[in-house]
């Protein structure tokens, strides 16, 4: 009873912690649309790490899952703060130039501890912000944790039924999306940013489970964790212009001037000397805001996932760097972890 209390109590403590102003304006323009956001993410301490985990998932006690958090790793991150010089201990993921292989994996094994996935098959991939998909079964049985320190085939999603495996995806402001069927036991972990969303890779790694394992789309459960908010993430025309390409509903997922900054005809740069400007001197381009939630979900549920089976975090990686990573807002940062298994 007292840990289930404890458990309840650093729920409301992290996921009701003031997110500022950005992440208000962003919640609020998701309700707008329709969007649900979810703020009853577990945050369960094991091993000296809060690990997320979603709630949905929780009721299959067949499946392993989890997601890490910034603090408690033996990472040390070097950063200028209000002008000094300061060094945080995190739980860096990823074989980033500025940290040790040593640390990473003693990360690792630390956050595999604590998600109860030591003696699971890790698989990992190259990230390459794509559309590819590796299926993992037991023929490719040599894609393990050795994969996590770069010799994983390349591409942006995995899908399984193998028992005893565990997918896994690094973020550092990409939406890490995970799905489980529970009726066939079938698994994806996938890495969706501005390019992979696009290209719709979740609905791929979707469709390619209804091929290999016969999954039904309205059996599916997902669940899109912390990533980048809408109001942090700024981009420019050719993002804009790619979803103008490939979805006739595109601009419900963007804030600000869409409509003329989709058309690449109107960038004011596209031939800096018709400005009649000197170099330096030209027109600042336009921006508009992304909302990489709100499409990731829109594209599953065209797919045919009900909107009541989605989830969200409703978490900002930008407005919570005490929590996680993002290079958007850091630059030099580390990598999370989303996981996700059959036992």
């Amino acid at each position: 009873m007292a840990a289930e209390q404890a458990t309840r109590l650093e729920r409301l403590r992290v996921l009701t912690r003031s997110s500022g102003t950005k992440s208000a304006v962003r919640n609020r323009s998701a309700a707008k649309r329709g969007t649900s956001i979810s703020a009853k993410w577990n945050v369960r301490r094991a091993s000296g790490l809060q690990i997320l985990e979603a709630p949905a998932f929780a009721r299959f006690n067949w499946l392993v899952h989890g997601l890490s958090t910034r603090p408690g790793g033996a990472s040390e991150l070097k950063s200028v703060r209000d002008g000094e010089d300061t060094c945080e201990k995190v739980l860096n993921l990823g074989f980033t130039d500025w940290d040790t292989k040593k640390r990473v994996r003693d990360n690792r094994e630390k956050f595999f501890r604590a998600i109860g996935a030591s003696k699971m098959r890790i698989v990992a991939l190259r990230q390459i912000h794509s559309d590819i998909l590796q299926v993992v079964d037991s023929a490719n049985e040599s894609q393990s944790e050795s994969d996590l320190r770069g010799a994983a085939p390349q591409g942006d999603a995995l899908i399984t039924r193998e028992p005893g495996v565990l997918l896994v995806v690094q973020t550092a402001d990409c939406v890490p999306i995970l799905l489980a069927d529970p009726k066939r036991r079938a698994i994806a972990a996938i890495h969706s940013g501005w390019r992979g969303t696009v290209r719709r890779i979740a609905a791929k790694a979707l469709g390619r489970m209804q091929m290999e394992f016969g999954t039904k789309p309205e059996d599916v459960v997902v669940e899109l964790g912390p990533s980048i908010g809408q109001s942090c993430y700024e981009v420019g025309t050719e993002v804009a212009a790619e979803f103008q390409a490939q979805f006739p509903n595109a601009r419900d997922w963007f804030e600000g001037p869409f409509d003329p900054l989709a058309d690449s005809d109107n960038d004011p740069n596209w031939l800096p000397w018709l400005t009649m400007k000197p170099p330096g001197h030209q027109p600042t381009p336009p921006r508009v805001q992304l909302d990489l939630i709100a499409a990731n979900r829109a594209i599953l549920e065209a797919a045919g996932i009900p909107a009541r089976n989605i989830s969200s975090s409703g978490l900002c990686t930008a407005c919570r760097t005490d929590l996680f990573f993002s290079f958007r807002k850091e630059r030099t940062t580390g990598r999370m972890m989303a996981a996700i298994g059959i036992r």
